[in-house]
């Protein structure tokens, strides 16, 4: 979100899922869509069906890298350089779109400067790709009618993450693929509602809808409709809280449908936190890992015990309606205003459309938005007002920064936090299967998905499997500077020779305790795509 909104002016897809069907050129970018996102990949499929060019750029061979026109198969952490050289092509041979180049997009200047240090043969050095297939992926892209950058966790689960998005949004505006129907740049969340929970204020630095909390007219507004004071002060990244926690500094934490003790990485440094705060309160509707630390559990409502909207990946509010009554009584956000009375600030909404409509007298994206108007079918911000259709495709005329005009970022490589030595050679990866979802906490209980899927594998090259003599099956520990976990191997190409592949889905394997403590040192996104590892069969 911070990437895109620092050089486009919004955290968000800029198009529809239904426009993915007329696209002629898809770039897929650090994202499995067949496994993470599998309704997503059904739009995508649809285009490829219709005829068109694919480029995939993952350091794994997944089931779109097989099916690319060019597979980009670059070093986990080399995103900026893979990007940068792909732009020093297209303007070293004129691909680049002068006119939308110069009438929306303001710093091409330092940009082209840049992109003029990331030649072929340093690019090829930094990511692994040979020289003919960055031409040709560039060549693809910028020749494009409809061109549109698809791009997942492995984007923006580095260090540079936000970066990454950055110079992701270099290369559509390069090409002008902005602005069109079926052209334009898709970022997939990690969970359903990542959208809607990121545009209504839970980001430290930022009101709902993304309004400043440094902003002085802002806080102003919330003030009187709240009728309280606002700090002007950011408050703390998820991460950071913890660190205040194990600091002493943070009494209380009350965690909400998340599993950080599963979840999050370097998992030792999390037990630590969970374990130093005075009060911990966790509100979910399973035991979780983190619910062991917990002095009081509070038992959440799932999506069929409450109403209320989600907003999905293509910024579309939509409807959640009851199915039954919460099995226990109450859903979240009753049992929120419960507690903020009872600890002296009284709210008392009657039901969760009154919320909506707080929500659209002081959020202008949603300005629009009620249940009413989304009773049959959703609506995507920004929709301003009532009679506003909503936004199918973001950017069509300006871009929503000062003036209008779009930011091209001069970015440099930097690399993963960590990476392979001679100690631990090895580079893992971590991701998602398509039978389970995040944490496992729900997919873990269906008995016919953990008979598909039962267990921890970690799958590693054939080349190195075979100089370690290690076969499928085989019980393997997988270590890393933090911790070890032990779990099965599985032998495939999927994977590069230098890289192994880990899940997260499984709590008695829990991959997070091998993960680093690098972030994003602007958003505090932690690099989960990239640590160094050693591999130890087991006999």
């Amino acid at each position: 979100m911070a990437g895109l909104a620092t050089s486009l002016g919004a955290g968000a897809a800029t198009n529809s899922l239904s426009q993915m069907a007329d696209i002629d050129t898809l770039f897929l970018f650090g994202s499995n869509p067949t496994e993470a996102h599998p309704i997503v990949s059904l739009w995508l499929k649809k285009a490829l069906a219709k005829g068109a060019r694919l480029v995939v750029a993952d350091p794994r061979k997944t089931w779109m890298a097989k099916k690319a026109d060019v597979w980009l198969n670059l070093k986990p952490g080399s995103n900026i350089a893979l990007l940068n050289g792909m732009i020093n092509v297209i303007l070293q041979n004129g691909w680049e779109n002068t006119q939308f180049i110069v009438k929306r997009t303001e710093g091409f200047g330092e940009l082209r400067k840049k992109v003029k240090e990331y030649d072929l043969d340093r690019v090829v050095n930094l990511t692994g790709v040979a020289k003919e297939m960055i031409i040709e992926a560039a060549r693809l892209y910028s020749h494009a009618g409809k061109a549109m950058i698809v791009y997942g966790l492995g984007v923006t689960e580095h260090r540079t993450g936000t970066e990454n998005a950055m110079a992701i949004a270099n290369l559509a505006l390069v090409c002008g693929h902005l602005g069109r129907p079926s052209t334009g740049i898709m970022a997939l969340r990690g969970q359903n509602n990542v959208q809607g929970a990121s545009d209504l204020g839970p980001l430290p630095a930022t009101l709902p809808g993304y309004q400043p909390v440094t902003d002085a007219h802002a806080r102003e507004k919330f003030e009187k409709a709240w009728k309280t004071r606002i700090s002007p002060k950011p408050g703390l990244k998820s991460i950071e809280m913890l660190d205040e926690c194990r600091r002493g500094n943070f009494k209380g934490i009350f965690i909400l449908g998340e599993d950080p003790a599963q979840t999050d990485p370097d998992l030792h440094h999390v037990r630590s936190a969970l374990e130093s705060v005075e009060f911990l309160v966790v509100q979910d509707i399973f035991p979780t890992e983190t619910t062991k630390y917990a002095h009081v559990i509070l038992p959440g409502a799932s999506f069929a015990e409450k109403n209320g909207t989600f907003t999905n990946g293509e910024r579309r509010v939509q409807r959640v309606r009851k199915a039954i009554e919460p099995v226990a009584g109450m859903a979240e956000w009753q049992v929120i205003c419960k507690l903020s009375t009872l600890m002296g600030y009284p709210m008392d909404y009657n039901h969760p459309s009154d919320i909506m409509d707080e929500i659209a007298s002081l959020v202008p994206i949603y300005g629009g938005i009620s249940y009413e108007r989304i009773e049959e079918q959703g609506i995507q911000w920004p929709c301003p007002t009532k009679d506003h259709p909503g936004t199918t495709t973001l950017y069509t005329d300006l871009f929503a920064r000062p003036g209008g005009l779009a930011k091209l970022m001069a970015l440099d490589h930097k690399g993963s936090g960590e990476v392979a030595d001679a100690e631990y050679p090895f580079v893992l990866i971590t991701g998602r299967v398509r039978e389970h979802y995040n944490n496992g906490s729900m997919t873990g209980r269906v008995p016919g998905i953990m008979e598909l899927v039962p267990e921890e594998l970690l799958e590693m090259n054939a080349q190195d499997a075979e100089a370690m003599q290690i076969k499928s099956g085989d019980r393997v520990r997988v270590a890393s500077r933090r911790g070890e976990v032990t779990v099965k191997a599985r032998v495939t190409e999927r994977s590069q020779a230098g890289n192994v592949f880990l899940t997260f889905h499984f709590r008695n394997a829990l991959t997070n305790i091998l993960t680093s403590e690098h972030r994003d040192p602007i958003t505090g996104t932690p690099e989960y795509k990239s640590c160094a590892v050693r591999i130890e069969k087991l006999f």
